[in-house]
């Protein structure tokens, strides 16, 4: 097959890396082609710390990949995220020159353009700049502004940002393992767009995915996204509690809290025990199964106050915002027994767990449709949508970029023109090719 036909989505997570091919069928369901799977070894917390041992895993879950589907990898789509990632919202505008002429498209990216200026901390950049709500001279909460006549033209912004060398280092893995960086996109929505309807981001839906190393959180309104953040906790701090609470091995600590863990310690009676193999001839432990649910309890309530807190700062208890469709659990975490049950009892919001399978065409292998692939199946979503935007081009235009769409520090206009798709790229697009030209560039 052509690789023109064919998408792959690359998630590097913390606790394992996933690299999924597919391709659109003819009903624009999503045909999984291959998948591959290895352990992340060089990620803590969402951020890549061992280069070396980064490249080894992405490498061995594109070979098992491509021999699962017989297909080669060229290009993959990645996500981002890791406790470096922030979010915080902006106001701007602009002041037209002529006011008789329609506000176009030019003027939507300007005001973006400008918020691209904003001074962040040092070695943070601003990753997405995504608008909220347009004024046109003071007449608020407009959707879509181009085609009105106005003079000044405002906009509210909610605005991602993240650690510039987080952001290269995941780059520098991709084309040391022999990959071209198609896109990048922000994990939390990559996840949204797996297990969202459109129906929920419309009533207002905070999607939480729990991940190994971290939980990201993404809330929708009137389907715009309004709020996104990155708590670096998930998976593993549990595993971790259990191994320090029971003195037993992490790989012990990890089946306990898949088999028999619960965030209900209500559940367990008294009497039920488990029993661990001792080490190298020594005694066998015995567990009680509340001692372990009481673990797992005491850190999934501090995970999810911290998303509730995440929540209330969004402002979910104002009426206007008010999340209709509550709370969307997936990453796999998220298959912990009672764990839905206790989000409700902590939130008091409508809570279900997330299965990337509504996106998926019908014959999809069983495992690829758990909450654990939500991300992996959102970045190949993500793929196929920017293959058919290229498919689409009708026509090429010759420009310069403009020194705003330069959001990579150390990277200069070097004079060459580049070709803009028709329809416009949006300015993540651009900012993913200066990127991407950056990491060429780099020795």
């Amino acid at each position: 097959m052509e690789e023109a036909k064919y998408s792959v989505g690359l998630d590097i997570g913390t606790t394992k890396i996933v690299a999924i091919i597919g391709k659109e069928n003819e009903y624009g369901k999503i045909e999984v082609l291959g998948i591959g799977r290895s352990k992340s070894l060089g990620v803590h917390r969402g951020v890549v710390n061992n280069i070396t041992q980064t490249i080894q895993s992405i490498q061995q879950a594109i070979e098992e990949a491509q021999s699962d589907s017989g297909l080669k990898i060229g290009a993959v789509t990645v996500g981002i995220a890791g406790q470096h990632i922030r979010s915080l919202q902006h106001s701007d505008y602009i002041t037209r020159a002529n006011s008789e002429e329609v506000i176009g498209e030019g003027d939507l990216e300007k005001l973006v353009n400008q918020v691209y200026k904003l001074v962040m901390l040092p070695g943070e950049e601003i990753i997405h700049v995504l608008p909220q709500e347009y004024k046109v001279d003071g007449q608020a909460e407009i959707k879509q502004p181009i085609g009105m006549y106005g003079g000044r033209l405002e906009a509210n912004f909610h605005v991602v940002v993240g650690q510039i060398s987080s952001i290269k280092n995941i780059g520098r893995c991709i084309k040391s393992a022999g990959l071209d960086l198609e896109n990048i996109t922000l994990e939390p929505l990559a996840s949204a767009n797996a297990v969202l309807s459109q129906e929920e981001k419309e009533a207002g839906v905070a999607l939480i995915d729990i991940g190994g190393g971290t939980t990201d959180l993404a809330i929708f309104k009137d389907g715009i996204i309004r709020h996104t953040a990155v708590i670096p906790f998930g998976g593993n701090v549990i595993t971790e509690d259990i191994k320090e609470g029971c003195s037993i091995i992490e790989k012990q600590a990890e089946l306990l809290k898949i088999k028999f863990g619960s965030a209900w310690p209500g559940e367990n009676k008294d009497n039920e025990i488990v029993s661990i193999p001792g080490l190298r001839g020594r005694e066998p432990k015995e567990i009680t199964l509340k001692n372990l649910s009481k673990i797992i309890h005491a850190r999934v309530v501090e995970i999810i106050e911290q998303v509730y807190l995440e929540i209330k700062n969004y402002g979910h208890e104002d009426q206007k915002r008010k999340l209709i469709a509550g709370i969307v659990l997936t990453g796999g975490g998220s298959q912990l027994k009672h764990l839905k049950q206790l989000v409700e009892y902590i939130t008091g919001m409508d809570t279900r767990i997330g299965y990337p399978n509504e996106h998926l065409a019908g014959d999809s292998d069983a495992e690829i449709a758990s909450p654990t692939y939500a991300t992996a199946v959102g970045l190949l979503m993500n793929a196929v949508e920017n293959k058919h935007r290229h498919l689409r081009r009708d026509g090429q235009e010759e420009s310069e970029p403009s020194r705003e769409e330069m959001v990579l520090e150390g990277v200069s206009n070097s004079g060459k023109s580049r070709t803009v798709d028709k329809p416009r790229k949006t300015v993540f697009d651009k900012w993913a090719d200066r990127l991407k030209e950056f990491l060429d560039n780099a020795e």
